[in-house]
């Protein structure tokens, strides 16, 4: 069949009242769901004519767009999936009025994103066991980004021991950074240096805040 992982993956708040915003891996598209009616609204479904591969996390801007990666996961066969259109594995911006835009297409397996608390920060966690690294980059007026540096890297963790791969992410209210990655949930200040790691035992997925910022909630599995 054409998927590896059908469904969705990635969920937040939604830019509407009453809705969500979903990385939609088994329509390929970035998709709004109203909570009320269930009805779904496909925002982006490809870049330049061609298909997204299987979108996997987001993170909205107070301007209302949406940072979002897409790694082919959702695709059986991965990069040597035939359905596979894109030749690389974007991280992309769309825009209320419709427009997709192009961040990076040099990263292997873009998977997390999150934004700073002053949104003049993107940060993407890449879930490849040969390079399992979080990358940040500044983003100017326009909410596009320039400067793109590796703020850490944690390939050397990656193996039995430490299971899982750089995932999901959160953000603290004092700009922590919360990545689900090898062996737990690793937190690093904004520049990138290590605070501690929360070890969960198992791969950990993804992460996030609620009560007001008080309570962090981890999805870990076998």
């Amino acid at each position: 069949g054409i998927f590896g992982l059908p469904g969705a993956n990635g969920l937040i708040l939604g830019d509407q009242p009453g809705t969500i915003l979903m990385a939609d891996h088994g329509n390929r598209a970035l998709a709004r769901l109203d909570l009320a009616t269930k009805e779904k609204t496909f925002l982006a479904s490809e870049y330049e004519g061609k298909r997204f591969s299987s979108p996997n996390d987001l993170v909205l801007a107070a301007d209302g767009s949406v940072y979002f990666t897409d790694p082919p996961y959702g695709l059986a066969g991965l990069n040597e999936s035939p359905h596979k259109e894109t030749a690389f594995n974007g991280v992309y911006r769309w825009h209320p009025d419709g427009r997709v835009t192009l961040i990076d297409d040099s990263l292997t397996m873009p998977n997390g994103v999150i934004l700073s608390p002053d949104e003049q920060t993107l940060y993407v966690a890449v879930s490849d066991p040969a390079a399992a690294q979080l990358f940040a980059y500044d983003l100017d007026a326009d909410g596009l980004a320039t400067n793109r540096r590796m703020i850490a890297d944690m390939t050397s963790l990656v193996g039995e021991t430490h299971p899982g791969l750089p995932d999901g992410l959160a953000m603290d209210t004092q700009g922590r950074i919360y990545l689900a990655g090898p062996g737990g949930v690793h937190v690093f200040m904004p520049d990138g240096t290590p605070v501690l790691r929360i070890d969960t035992g198992t791969a950990a997925a993804n992460c996030t805040f609620g009560d007001d910022g008080r309570t962090l909630y981890i999805t870990s599995g076998p």
